[in-house]
């Protein structure tokens, strides 16, 4: 099994309202007291809470049922019930809610950020707040209110500086091992790759960057096929984009408009973001083929080209992605 997920969907329901109290005041020289009860307490949240200690939403895989504690009834004295305790549902950083229609709840921006997803129902109120000139003496008071229930949906879309953009095979798990740490899955066959892996590149001086490898995209993915939007809406969320084009390729420019074009089906804003085009597997090829497969992109476009097996052009290109990064 993955340890990545980025789609959970949960049954949440938050805490009933405690009752008010219907309690008379009876004390030895005050027979005749009046309306004496407190409200019930408010029932708890169900809370959604940022971690940056989080990168996947792979601790609630098994959470099936979240219910926060109900709301204490009101007391005499006029005390108001305990609320309910909240339920707190820690989530990494760039998780957003949806309601069962759809829309979204909110999106945790930051850690410790908390988002309430479903409110607690008030507590009811006691007879103290009964009384009139009319009815001096209310015995009754209101029950609390029934807490919120549904389901929500948690998606997860990737955080990162450089999202890495290519059809499967393309070589991409591969650079992500020969400059971080991360261990994904390598094999000579598409799709690889069937959820995001994170690295942390080390860069000059002890900066450092993160680097998503997103699953491969295939022609239609916009449209839902293959693995379609479940691993686009990753790459809405990578500060630059890095465009690899395997050096074996037939068409190289028109690989990288196929992969352009799919991005704007899905979302045009992220054509709007900084790019870089790279050519993978250079070590295929020699001086002459490269600048053949140069002439074939714009001027503004020309490709960076490495190797992740021998190491070729990889300090290139890691001073071109702090550049666009930080320039």
């Amino acid at each position: 099994m993955s340890n990545f997920v980025d789609y959970v969907k949960i049954h949440c329901k938050s805490g009933h309202g405690g009752a008010g109290s219907a309690h008379l005041r009876r004390e030895k020289y005050i027979p005749k007291g009046g309306p004496d009860g407190g409200d019930g307490g408010r029932g708890g949240h169900v809370i959604m809470k940022g971690n940056a200690n989080e990168w996947t939403l792979l601790p609630l895989r098994y959470t099936r049922h979240v219910k926060a504690e109900r709301g204490e009834n009101g007391g005499k004295n006029q005390l108001t019930g305990a609320y309910g305790a909240d339920v707190y549902i820690e989530v990494p950083i760039g998780t957003i809610a949806k309601n069962e229609d759809g829309e979204i709840i909110g999106e945790i921006l930051e850690d410790g950020q908390e988002i309430i997803l479903m409110e607690g129902g008030m507590g009811g109120k006691g007879n103290e707040h009964f009384k009139s000139s009319t009815n001096q003496t209310p015995r009754f008071a209101q029950p609390g209110m029934d807490g919120q229930e549904g389901y929500i949906t948690f998606e997860l879309k990737i955080l990162a500086d450089v999202g890495l953009v290519g059809f499967p095979n393309a070589g991409k798990s591969t650079l992500l091992a020969s400059v971080s740490a991360a261990k994904p899955k390598i094999a000579n066959y598409a799709f690889t790759t069937l959820t995001p892996n994170l690295g942390i590149v080390d860069y000059r001086n002890y900066k450092s960057f993160v680097m998503a490898d997103i699953p491969g995209i295939i022609e239609g993915a916009a449209e839902g096929k293959g693995l379609g939007h479940r691993f686009l809406r990753h790459i809405e969320r990578n500060s630059i984009l890095l465009f690899l084009i395997p050096a074996d390729s037939e068409d190289h420019f028109q690989e990288f408009k196929i992969l352009e074009n799919e991005l704007k089906e899905y979302n045009p804003e992220l054509l709007d973001k900084d790019f870089i085009v790279s050519i993978s597997k250079s070590d295929l090829l020699d001086d002459e083929l490269k600048k053949e497969i140069s002439a074939e992109f714009p001027e503004n476009k020309q490709p960076l080209f490495f190797s992740g097996v021998t190491g070729e052009g990889l300090t290139e290109l890691k001073d071109a992605i702090w550049k666009q990064l930080h320039g």
